[in-house]
């Protein structure tokens, strides 16, 4: 909840002077158009989150307020080779892929998948002429709660996203893969992804999105992703983020869950100077299940930050939330939780887990699990931890012929694990335990 004033944006401002193009953009729809305006209305009424803000007072943007705003407006006419994409994970995952280089569709670099019947998978922007009424019905109806100045500014940008519609009934059998990368060359290059997912009654999808950099600019991405789960739905999403540590992050995630529904949502942060990722998932119907799931590795001076926001609107819903954070250096994990229960909500059943794991005498975590409960019938609990490795442990292990090295890496692979183990796609989980895995191990071998 916001407690100051927002931050006055001078009408000078180039967030604003810059939208002039898409007012004079004659193709684009009117309904798009007038949703692009209301978006840069919310960012001008909100501005940038200071730390006096509540909901920021552990996270300060500043840094990101202070590039140089430089929307990429085209995709570049020096795209990334397919060899250059080799070292990223997950290519193999799936033979469906959506590239995006700096905001915009790359189709050379994709892979779409052949026709069928009852789903959609292509770019947002293709998608707008092809299903005009579903987008128009659709599109910001979720991201409009949020008064977040991110939001505004890209419902007011984005160039292109992920465009996903699964009928009722229909399943896609392999995972939707989109890439985003950011090219790095240039510092304050700013891209606005914009994701919209639309899962129909007993429809199936595992979706899978990676957020990598080329160049080591200061670049900034401010994505928004919208899921839609229709009665029943089954939906697993891993968002994966390994940008450079130059480059700063936010990200916006907002799912409206129907009865009997099942949603999967998993966060990793690796990458960029500060990631911020604010999750907002309303339960909708009674019966449905909810797992929220995130890591954070950070070393050096790095940020990551969670803000997450579980509304539980009806009765007989769960919703588990649970993340881990393994901090090093100088770096800060922050975790912002809060469930809110409706009146109607009885038989609620809610749990929210923090737990950080302190590496250096100097890293931080800011930690803060809420409820907010309005029913008399729930069973709801939440609780947070910080500490530093348990001594005892590694004791025990190594009073049984274990190495200090090999200890330390079994107790920090096994914190990890508690949060990798909750990845349903039986290959996904695997590389990701890789990628931790080896993370982990060129951490401990550079101590």
């Amino acid at each position: 909840m916001t407690t100051t004033m927002p931050e006055v944006i001078s009408d000078t401002d180039p967030r604003l002077t810059s939208f002039d193009r898409f007012e004079r953009d004659a193709a684009q729809p009117k309904w798009l158009l007038n949703i692009r305006k209301s978006g840069l209305a919310r960012f001008s009424e909100n501005g940038f989150p200071t730390l006096l803000d509540e909901d920021w007072r552990f996270t300060n943007v500043k840094p990101i307020v202070e590039l140089p705003f430089k929307p990429v407006t085209s995709l570049p006419v020096q795209l990334p080779a397919a060899a250059d994409l080799v070292k990223f994970h997950f290519l193999k995952t799936s033979e469906t892929l959506l590239v995006f280089v700096d905001g915009h569709f790359a189709p050379g670099l994709s892979r779409l998948p052949a026709a069928q019947k009852g789903v959609l998978i292509t770019n947002l922007k293709d998608a707008i002429t092809k299903v005009p009424e579903l987008i128009e019905e659709k599109l910001s109806k979720l991201s409009t709660v949020d008064a977040n100045g991110f939001t505004g500014l890209n419902t007011a940008y984005f160039e292109d996203g992920v465009f996903v519609h699964v009928a009722a009934g229909q399943s896609v059998d392999q995972p939707v893969h989109a890439l985003f990368i950011s090219t790095g060359r240039e510092t304050g290059a700013t891209s606005h992804p914009r994701n919209l997912i639309i899962v129909d009654a007993s429809a199936q999808l595992t979706y899978l999105e990676n957020f990598v950099s080329l160049g080591n600019a200061a670049t900034f991405s401010n994505a928004v992703s919208e899921f839609f789960l229709g009665d029943n739905a089954s939906v697993e999403h891993l968002k994966f983020q390994e940008q450079d540590e130059n480059a700063f992050h936010i990200a916006g995630l907002y799912s409206d869950i129907g009865r009997d529904a099942r949603f999967w949502s998993h966060s990793l942060a690796l990458g960029s100077a500060l990631s911020r990722n604010n999750i907002r998932a309303r339960l909708n119907g009674p019966g449905l299940q909810a797992v929220l799931n995130g890591l954070y590795l950070t070393h050096h001076k790095q940020v990551a930050d969670h803000h997450m926001f579980v509304e539980h609107a009806a009765p007989h819903c769960e919703s588990h939330e649970y993340f881990n954070g393994i901090l090093d250096d100088e770096s800060r994990g922050v975790f912002h939780g809060r469930i809110f229960v409706h009146r109607v909500a009885q038989k609620t059943d809610a749990k929210q887990t923090n737990k950080n794991l302190l590496l250096s005498d100097d890293a931080k975590a800011n930690t803060k699990p809420q409820l907010e409960i309005y029913a008399d019938d729930v069973k709801c609990t939440h609780g947070a931890t910080v500490g530093q490795m348990d001594e005892k442990a590694i004791f025990y292990l190594r009073a049984r012929g274990l190495p200090l090295e090999i200890a330390r890496r079994m107790l920090m692979h096994a914190f990890a694990g508690e949060i990798i183990d909750r990845v349903q796609h039986n290959v996904i989980r695997e590389e990701l335990d890789q990628i931790v895995w080896d993370r982990l191990e060129e951490k401990l071998a550079t101590t």
